[in-house]
């Protein structure tokens, strides 16, 4: 009979054997699941949501040659906004995002629409696109009908189309360079229709170039809103020989995403006039 000698068998410690346990079937999953552990939720995505993944930070706004004006923009995530506080540290302006593809209204739409209004800013809605969900017409349509639309009051700027990295999937949601010129002329077009006013159109040159190939034929009518975290908003997309708007950081005071309007007040009210 064979016999154990003390010290020639030791019990491995249960937490060994469940760590163990634990590793071999991390190999075993798929790799599906990791990766929709970590995509956001539909109707989470907001305005410079890929920028500092993609584009990184670079600086702060270097001193403008020309006079600039102070704006925000603003999504659901933010809650109640004190647009007091905004407008005392010298905010002008400001977008609200109003919708997502045909699936998604913000639930703090009028406190951050109408609140910024009432303090005195000149405000606006944006739409965040999502091209692999309905088409350009479609979304448009939605926009306008849950808060995008425009009136001529002087304090209601033209609706933003916010194109840019696809949170939820591939960057440019699988979509090639035409396709995607496609569906923003789609989205542009059916805006105008309904509106009057030509959209402005919110992305990254980075994205823009990727995504629609550096495509130039909307400059002459759609100001251009380009965001780069940077001391200068850096080379612009084809078509565009000056910038509009810029979103500058996501990490400003009160409210993150702090923008600069490419003039004083007055070429804000232009804007806000058609």
């Amino acid at each position: 009979m064979p016999v154990h000698r003390p010290g020639s068998f030791r019990p491995r410690p249960v937490a060994v054997l469940v760590t163990a346990l634990l590793a071999a079937l991390s190999f075993t999953l798929p790799l599906s699941s990791a990766q929709a552990a970590t995509k956001p939720g539909r109707g989470s995505a907001h305005m410079g949501m890929g920028v500092l993944a993609h584009d990184g930070k670079a600086g702060t706004p270097a001193p403008a040659a020309v006079t600039q004006t102070e704006g925000v923009d603003v999504a659901g995530y933010q809650g109640n906004v004190a647009w007091s506080t905004l407008w005392n540290s010298g905010v002008r302006w400001a977008y609200t995002k109003a919708t997502e593809g045909t699936y998604y209204t913000n639930p703090y739409f009028a406190q951050q629409y109408n609140g910024s209004y009432n303090v005195g800013m000149i405000r606006g809605a944006y739409h965040f696109a999502t091209p692999d969900t309905t088409s350009g017409a479609t979304q448009a349509s939605y926009f306008v009908g849950h808060g995008g639309g425009w009136s001529g009051d002087g304090k209601t700027l033209p609706g933003t189309l916010d194109i840019e990295w696809n949170p939820y999937g591939a960057a440019c949601y699988g979509k090639t360079a035409s396709q995607m010129v496609s569906w923003i002329a789609d989205f542009l077009n059916t805006y105008k229709s309904l509106t009057g006013r030509d959209a402005v159109i919110y992305t990254a040159t980075s994205w823009w170039t990727q995504c629609t190939g550096n495509y130039g034929g909307f400059a002459t009518n759609n100001p251009l809103w380009i965001a780069r975290y940077a001391s200068d908003p850096g080379t612009l997309p084809a078509g565009w020989s000056y910038y509009t708007m810029w979103q500058y950081t996501s990490s400003g005071p009160t409210v993150g995403d702090h923008d600069k309007f490419n003039g004083a007040l007055d070429r804000v009210q232009a804007l806000a006039n058609g």
